[in-house]
């Protein structure tokens, strides 16, 4: 009977585990996929206003947002993800006073990062333009939303800490949607009313990242006063026995925020060698002028990257939830939970990521012509990122359970070897294969990066992969089959439509993503695959549609 009554208490944690990361991956997933597909939806707008100097304006921004996000990532150090790790520590303790403590010498220490940071930009901007002189008002721009960035983030990883997703998610949102309303109202003020510089409606795009922060502050503020009663009576409830000195609380955030630094910007030092190799390699190996590379390079770096990160934001926002929890599972040393927990991780992301990224490839066609006009270039370009998304997707999710588990030392390896991966093959890459190189040299690269992370986490807790190999498999046939549906659906339909309408293109990209998303949801739910990664509740999905 004891034996029993244990086996029952344990189902029942996996099970209040399994519901709180599916909880949290919904607010975050939703959040993060809002923000997301809103902060590429204006592309359209945006493009139309710019006109004939869409691809240059294209380029421009990447550059700058390439820079900034670097500084970005080293102004926020990492400090949010490192305060909901150890916030989520101590809270599993009773420690909730210990955990305030950490959040308050935590904004000392992201007000700090963010001014340093915004001062290097400013005046280092000359320096990081690499020549380009409109690079230059553009980083400028950004400096005041670094400024306030990291202590908005840093509450952020408060909340999160407390495994509450719904103010991250919500704020996500809002700091979007107040930085496209003004990004759109800058753009057609000075494109279409003013007449004026295309340089200059970049500049205005790029400060509007200040102006949705302010927007994602207020909703924060209101937040934290709201649930302001309920955290105080946490603490004062708090068993008080862990005495921890101030000097020690930010050796602690500082000792975890450098990893998250460096780990969490491993996509943008990707980026950054393109962007600081593209141009000499193609100059040299090809004879490009600079308007075409600027052209060439903002099909991979701004029009492909943009519809791609939607796709990545799903892992994302994944990876923010399974932080706290994989924190709070090792400081009890629940070795079954944190096999539990990174088995439904895993499945998680491959339940929404593969047959999402080959929803994209599927449809690149319609999708691209909508965003960017009809172009076979951008549209190849968009399938390859598609497929790479998958990798580096997977990269996001494996890095922040490695980190939630404390390996940090053991990710920073990992990371460092994908990295002389990419610098060893990106040449060659962009030699032959011009400007899918980057994509190619940043997919296999990655490839090695995670393989070393999931055979890591594999010896350390031995994953439970005979019994998600069935599931996986299950996920990527429907994901095929989802692949080739849609795909049969927009060839079928450009046999009897142009390939330059971007109303035809719309109508083509709707049909085609309700065909592949209803066969894979029946799918799903007809094997029970939901089911059993999405919990009980999909059994009343399958009922109003009637799916025995």
């Amino acid at each position: 009977m004891a034996k029993q009554s244990g086996s029952a208490l344990d189902l029942t944690k996996q099970q209040d585990a399994q519901t709180k990361m599916l909880s949290g991956s919904a607010w975050m997933t939703a959040g993060s996929i809002f923000s997301r597909i809103l902060g590429a939806i204006y592309i359209i707008p945006w493009v139309s206003w710019l006109g004939g100097y869409s691809d240059q304006a294209n380029a421009l921004y990447s550059k700058g947002y390439n820079i900034y996000s670097l500084f970005l990532m080293a102004a926020v150090a990492g400090v949010p993800s490192a305060i909901s790790k150890l916030v989520s520590h101590y809270n599993a303790m009773n420690e909730y006073g210990v955990g305030r403590r950490l959040y308050h010498h935590g904004m000392y220490v992201s007000a700090l990062t963010g001014f340093v940071s915004a001062v290097i930009l400013y005046f280092g901007a000359p320096l990081f333009a690499d020549g380009d002189a409109n690079v230059i008002p553009v980083l400028r721009s950004l400096t005041l939303a670094i400024l306030v960035i990291p202590s908005m983030s840093l509450v952020r990883g408060f909340f999160q800490g407390y495994q509450q997703m719904a103010p991250s998610a919500i704020s996500q949102f809002v700091e979007q949607v107040f930085r496209v309303v003004y990004m759109l109202a800058a753009t057609f003020f000075i494109m279409r009313i003013q007449h004026g510089s295309w340089v200059s409606a970049v500049s205005q795009s790029t400060f509007a990242a200040f102006i949705g922060a302010l927007g994602s502050i207020l909703l924060l503020a209101y937040y934290y006063l709201r649930n302001k009663s309920t955290m105080d009576e946490l603490v004062e409830k708090s068993d008080n026995q862990l005495v921890v000195s101030s000097w020690s609380l930010i050796r602690d955030i500082i000792f975890q925020a450098i990893p998250f630094i460096i780990v969490s910007s491993g996509i943008i030092i990707f980026s950054l060698i393109d962007q600081y190799t593209f141009f000499n390699v193609m100059r040299y190996l090809h004879g490009y002028t600079m308007t075409e590379l600027n052209q060439l390079y903002a099909l991979f770096s701004f029009n492909a990257n943009k519809l791609m990160m939607v796709v990545i934001s799903l892992a994302s926002a994944l990876s923010i939830t399974v932080i706290p929890m994989l924190s709070a599972a090792k400081t009890k040393n629940d070795v079954a939970g944190i096999r539990q927990q990174t088995s439904n991780a895993l499945l998680l992301f491959y339940f929404v990521m593969l047959p999402a990224s080959l929803g994209m490839a599927a449809v690149s066609k319609p999708l691209y012509t909508i965003f960017y006009r009809f172009n076979d270039s951008g549209t190849t370009i968009l399938i390859f990122s598609a497929y790479i998304a998958i990798i580096l997707g997977l990269y996001t999710v494996v890095s922040a359970i490695m980190q939630g588990l404390s390996q940090n030392v053991r990710t920073l390896k990992y990371l460092g070897i994908g990295i002389v991966v990419k610098l060893v093959l990106q040449v060659p890459a962009i030699l032959i294969f011009k400007t899918i190189g980057p994509l190619i040299a940043t997919g296999l690269a990655m490839i090695v990066t995670v393989y070393l992370i999931i055979h890591t986490l594999n010896v350390e807790y031995h994953l439970p992969l005979h019994k998600m190999a069935k599931p996986t498999n299950q996920i990527l046939l429907f994901a095929i089959i989802t692949f080739i549906v849609a795909r049969l659906a927009v060839d079928v339909f450009y046999l009897f439509f142009s390939s330059y309408g971007r109303g035809s293109a719309f109508l083509i990209l709707i049909i085609s993503v309700i065909l592949g998303a209803g066969v894979y949801v029946v799918l799903a739910l007809k094997t029970r695959l939901a089911d059993q990664l999405l919990g009980a509740r999909v059994a009343g999905l399958r009922r109003r549609l009637h799916i025995k």
